[in-house]
């Protein structure tokens, strides 16, 4: 069991660091860290595998936005105009989730976006460049706030059942991986009641995929790429997590189910229409 610390506030880069003071938002940082830890945990973070990007705007002062960039500034590749005068916590690219569940501000940055809308700056607490997915987290984040939506947090990491269901041509058509996993336990129609969008493979951190991605995102909140990984986007990065984790547990379900030599039957589709009526189920995002 990985322990998580209490986050260091020192640094080497500069003598106080942008949580000291600011309860709120350390809180928030500490679960980036802790949700870090998780997926190391899980097995879904090798190396420096997965990204987080976690809106933090409501926990800024004036004297943050003050706070002059620690970096040159940097393009985004697209103009979001949602975006001017956000903050966000970023990952670090090539930073390690094992890392960042010790030590959140030396392997991730706070990031403020330009007026241009089409460029950040790094403001604290040392010059870790964020990920490189930075693109396809920004956009979901502009879409996020376009439509009014509560959530804040994107997180792409890598389930390893999901992404071995993903390897099947069988479960990549319309809603057969949504329907199989629902159908696992009735959990996960209560605690992923939009089911898991499929993106089919691109190359990671193009262009074309933050579109396809975007895309999806509009109808669901745990997008697969398909032989790559997941996106989620959540109130918080915890609820974020939670979806993806509760996914890859009925994923589990069917594979060890599978592993005794039959398909699983599932629950039949009275049973999953009468579990969504009792409890009403959301059939769209709740904010």
């Amino acid at each position: 069991m990985l322990t998580l610390p209490k986050i260091n506030l020192e640094n080497n880069y500069s003598m106080k660091s942008i949580l000291e003071g600011r309860p709120a938002l350390e809180a928030e940082v500490m679960k980036v860290a802790e949700v870090a830890g998780y997926l190391w945990e899980k097995g879904w973070a090798e190396r420096n595998g997965g990204n987080i990007t976690v809106n933090v705007t409501e926990y800024v002062d004036d004297e943050i936005r003050q706070m002059p960039a620690i970096s040159e500034v940097k393009q985004i590749g697209m103009v979001l105009p949602q975006l001017k005068g956000k903050y966000f916590y970023c990952k670090g690219t090539g930073k390690r989730m094992r890392d960042l569940a010790h030590w959140p501000m030396q392997n991730g940055s706070i990031v403020r976006i330009c007026d241009d809308c089409a460029s950040y700056e790094i403001i604290a607490d040392e010059p870790v460049m964020p990920t490189s997915e930075l693109p396809t987290h920004l956009a979901l984040q502009n879409y996020l706030l376009e439509t009014g939506s509560c959530y804040k947090a994107t997180l792409h990491t890598h389930p390893i059942e999901l992404v071995a269901m993903s390897h099947i041509q069988r479960f990549l058509k319309g809603n057969e991986m949504t329907k199989v996993l629902w159908s696992m336990i009735p959990e996960t129609l209560a605690f992923a009641p939009l089911g898991i969008g499929i993106v089919p493979y691109d190359l990671p951190s193009s262009v074309s995929l933050a579109e396809a991605t975007l895309e999806k995102v509009k109808d669901y909140d745990v997008v697969m790429w398909e032989k790559h990984g997941t996106v989620a986007v959540g109130q918080d990065i915890m609820d974020a997590f939670d979806q993806t984790d509760v996914l890859c547990k009925a994923a589990n379900i069917y594979m060890c189910a599978k592993s005794m030599g039959s398909e699983p039957d599932g629950m039949t589709d009275e049973q999953m229409k009468e579990v969504q009526d009792v409890f009403k189920l959301p059939k769209k995002r709740p904010c």
